[in-house]
């Protein structure tokens, strides 16, 4: 018997001992692809990646092959389905496309010729379209001389989000232009591709910002080689590279580079770390230093193609690119190519907390680049961003581009001036209402329907009547709503339908007024009930939350069983609207007579004029756009941003409504996105009046790419994309009937699409569950923009670019910080800093003081009287004075250590003068000034 040990020894080839052990079957040399065959018998199961790395130590061993491939051969007996996962990798050399699909499988035994691989993620289709089947059969066969029939069971179909997923990426497959593919093959056979028309490379960076990786975004006819051959063949995608993959070709930016060389001297290992934003990865390069030597250009930001060999680096600890080639690219830049472009007034920076990624300078770089007139920063309740967007501003001016910066926030507004009432009626608190409650298949009134109605009618504070029913919502209820509510579909069969049980609802209420915790929400379905049914509704309704914000400071929240709890009312079956509705009549009539006896309230008209707002840590939060029209509108919003830290913070910084109508001035105010007052207002179905009421409080109106809300969709807001459009139709019909703009803005996050995986983690450490599945807040182009919004036909120009150049126009060139310097006042700073300063030193040094010192301090406080730094002096003084006088020592550092005067007013306790001695008593020194000994 031949060991394959004793085969390579004098190679020294590095083999795992179970693999030098084996026997060695035959040896074969294909000469024309230079592989080598090796054919082994194994006493015992060898794990695959310690076959794949035998392989690249023999590869290694420069013995003239380009590749080495090891076929081991067991016993039959020792086979074992455990040894499945080992088999799968085996196929995946053979078909490397099968990541992902067998992730959890598991496969048993079944009788003595049939294997069962249970799937967790489905996909058996997929395994048989790639025919897994026949290639497991085939491997174990020639590995262990068994056949094998296989099978498939356990999540063998796709679930309906994932089949979607496949058909829109086999959809967009089909929509790749085979000639630019073509083209793009040729040029890595070595043939330049031509450059294309102005309109075609705007339709170009659109698939590329897609992230079409077939399409990358390079520019073929700048690929200049530097090391090795010329850079063929079809590039992969990094993701797709794995220890087994072999030879490839990909690109990526550089944004590492480590540089070593070997303890002989005469060669260089040079690693390169890139990324194609699919995947990131290690190129490393190891040559001679002279050949080496071309590659110093590439730095950090690089761009590079590297085709070479996909192996596992046992000192990197990780699959690296032994690269054979190397050249550099340049990247296709993102340009806007439209005539008339739009301008994006709704971006967040990194300012923006553990919400947005990019600094404030790179996104007005982006915006001047892309040649937009002006740009907003709008950041989450504060203005930090401002001195980073001013400077880039005026760098950019400086360099003969300009830009106009709009400054503003996205501000955490809440309206203090809303009553518990919405409707015109009015009531004697002894009059006829009827508190009720519903119970929904969800939380959108534009979608959801209800499961259950509970009510209870009361006059005179009295209970006259009751009702209730389920309705039948004819749909399966969520399991989490079954298990919230008890409401089960068998409890609904047979039930009235919606329009029936609303019906029924609305003939119990009559004309009388209607009571809910949370009244918008329920209203809302009712609303809807009626709408569907082509029945006016024209209820008003109280809102006993509002009340309980308003009359119940005190309490920590106004939940319905804390309400419950604070007026000792007992233990009630809580979300069944039947319990719900008699627990809220009691918790009514307790408000009602707090009303009565603390308010001086005794009807609804009394009720809206003086229980306005309330507790504003208690009242709900809504996004809304504000942006600074000129200087009166700047020290305007920095008020209001001083405000919502000051008096107003409760978690986020809050703005409420009556500061912000006092300090309107010189504002431009937008409704926001999905979290602001109207789109909330529309999700949950409020009344034409109501939403009309909410829009006129804005300058204009804000639409956003369906992209932004597809989470709505996932959370059954709406039935499909098309009924999650018709909430931007409907916003842009309310601007036309109130003359008010609607605006299209991406809500700029983060500048590309790939910069999308630095926002997943944040909020994925938030324990934002849908981390991965978040929104593409990108900065989009005009034609981006224009695409996403082309089922609104021809007024998507208008809500693009029109409108949005329209408010850009209204805005002054804004400078958020004053030129020159404004350094604090405090009366009498620099006698106070002098007096001190030379008080101590005369006390240190004696008096007359030694002339090193006489001169150093002289030099010293003539520069910090001279530029004004005496105040910030004294300010430090008296902090670190008043630190010590409390017992808290205070350490320097930083260059404060070279300040004399520092020393001598007591700030540091560091001395600065160079080394000497000196005697406490009678103050005599000698210095050291030539160097004589390097520390004081």
């Amino acid at each position: 018997m031949i060991r394959l040990g004793d085969v390579f020894s004098r190679y020294s080839v590095q083999l795992d001992e179970d693999i030098a052990d084996s026997a060695v079957n035959s040896v074969r040399i294909n000469k024309d692809r230079r592989i080598l065959h090796i054919d082994i018998s194994c006493d015992k199961l060898i794990g695959r990646e310690a076959l794949f790395d035998a392989q690249t130590s023999i590869l290694k061993a420069e013995i003239g092959v380009d590749k080495v491939i090891i076929y081991p051969h067991f016993k039959a007996e020792s086979f074992d389905t455990s040894y499945f996962d080992e088999l799968v990798a085996a196929v995946k050399v053979e078909n490397p496309s099968l990541n992902g699909t067998l992730n959890d499988a598991v496969m048993e035994r079944e009788g003595a010729d049939r294997l069962n691989i249970t799937l967790a993620h489905g996909g058996a289709a997929l395994l048989k379209a790639k025919e897994f089947d026949t290639l497991l059969s085939d491997i174990i066969f020639r590995e262990f001389g068994l056949r094998f029939e296989i099978a498939y069971s356990g999540v063998t179909e796709l679930n309906k989000d994932d089949q979607q997923f496949v058909d829109s990426i086999n959809n967009a497959q089909k929509k790749i232009d085979r000639k630019k593919l073509d083209e793009l093959t040729q040029l890595f056979e070595g043939e330049e591709r031509t450059a294309a028309s102005s309109e075609k490379k705007a339709e170009t960076e659109i698939e590329i910002r897609r992230g079409e990786y077939l399409y990358p975004k390079i520019i073929p006819s700048t690929v200049k080689p530097l090391y090795g051959r010329v850079t063929k063949g079809k590039m992969t995608p990094i993701e797709k590279i794995e220890y087994d993959t072999g030879k490839a070709t990909v690109w990526g930016d550089v944004f590492a580079v480590e540089t070593k060389t070997t303890r002989s001297g005469d060669k260089n290992i040079i690693n390169f770390d890139i990324t194609d934003y699919t995947g990131s990865i290690t190129v490393k390069v190891f040559d001679t230093i002279q050949n080496c030597a071309v590659l110093e250009g590439i730095k950090k930001g690089s761009t590079i193609i590297v085709t070479g060999d996909a192996e596992f680096d046992k000192f990197a600890g990780d699959t690296v690119i032994n690269a054979r080639s190397v050249s550099t690219v340049k990247k296709v830049s993102v340009a806007d190519n439209a005539e008339k472009k739009r301008v994006e007034l709704h971006m967040h920076t990194n300012m923006s907390q553990m919400d947005a990624v990019t600094e404030a300078g790179k996104l007005v770089k982006r915006a001047a680049d892309f040649g937009h007139k002006a740009v907003a920063i709008t950041d989450h309740g504060v203005a930090q961003a401002f001195p980073d967007a001013m400077n880039a501003a005026e760098s950019l001016e400086r360099d003969g581009k300009e830009i106009k910066v709009i400054y503003g926030t996205e501000a955490y507004f809440i309206d203090d001036l809303c009553t518990p009432v919405d409707g015109n009626a009015d009531e004697p608190l002894s009059g006829t209402f009827v508190c009720f409650d519903l119970e929904t298949t969800g939380l959108y009134a534009t979608n959801d329907k209800i499961t259950e109605i509970g009510a209870v009618k009361i006059k005179d504070g009295n209970i006259v009547d009751t009702f209730s029913t389920f309705a039948d919502p004819e749909r399966p209820i969520p399991a989490k709503v079954v298990q919230l509510t008890g409401i089960t579909d068998s409890m609904v069969k047979g039930a009235p339908t919606q329009s029936e049980a609303v019906r029924s609802f609305l003939e119990f209420c009559s004309d009388a007024v209607l009571v809910a915790h949370n009244a918008p929400f329920d209203t809302g379905f009712i609303h809807k009930a009626c709408q569907d049914m082509g029945v006016e509704y024209n209820y008003t309704s109280v809102d006993t939350v509002a009340i309980a914000r308003k009359v119940l400071p005190d309490i920590p929240n106004v939940k319905l069983d804390t309400l419950a709890k604070h007026f000792r009312l007992g233990k009630f079956n809580h979300h069944r609207a039947v319990d719900d509705a008699e627990m809220l009549t009691n918790i009514f009539l307790n408000l009602v007579r707090i009303l009565e006896k603390d308010f001086d309230v005794h009807s609804l008209e009394d009720m809206r004029k003086k229980t306005v707002g309330g507790d504003y840590r208690k009242l709900p939060v809504y996004h809304q756009i504000i942006l600074v029209k000129n200087q009166t509108g700047l020290k305007n919003l920095y008020k209001l941003i001083s405000y919502s830290h000051l008096n107003y913070f409760h978690r986020r910084p809050r703005i409420p409504k009556s500061e912000l109508i006092r300090h309107r001035e010189g504002l431009i105010i937008g409704s926001a996105c999905e979290a602001g007052e109207l789109y909330r207002a529309i999700l949950h179905n409020a009344s034409r009046e109501e939403i009309e009421r909410i829009a006129s409080f804005y300058d204009y109106l804000e639409i956003q790419p369906d992209g932004n809300n597809r989470f709505l969709l996932r959370e059954g807001a709406f039935r499909d994309e098309e009924h999650l459009r018709s909430v931007n139709r409907y916003i842009l019909e309310l601007g036309d009937s109130l003359k008010k703009p609607t605006v299209a803005t991406c809500d700029v996050h983060f500048m590309d699409p790939h910069d999308a995986d630095y926002r997943m983690i944040l909020l994925a450490a938030q324990g934002f569950e849908d981390a991965e599945d978040q929104a593409p807040l990108y900065f989009r182009t005009t034609a981006e923009m224009l695409d996403e919004f082309s089922y609104l036909g021809d007024r998507a120009h208008e809500v693009v670019v029109d409108n949005t150049n329209l408010i850009a126009d209204m805005c002054d060139y804004v400078r958020p910080i004053p030129e020159g310097n404004f350094p604090p006042f405090i009366e009498g700073a620099e006698e106070q800093l002098t007096s001190i300063t030379w008080q101590r030193a005369k006390d240190k040094y004696g008096d007359p003081l030694p002339e090193i010192v006489k001169a150093r301090l002289d030099k010293e406080l003539n520069s910090i009287t001279k530029y004004g730094f005496s105040v910030l002096y004294m300010t430090a003084q008296k902090l670190v004075a008043d630190s010590e006088k409390h017992g808290y020592l205070v350490g320097s550092r930083g260059s404060v250590g070279s300040s004399f005067v520092a020393t001598m007013s007591g700030i540091s306790e560091v001395n600065p003068l160079c080394p000497h001695y000196l005697c406490p008593k009678c103050k005599h020194s000698i210095f050291y000034e030539n160097g004589e000994y390097g520390s004081g």
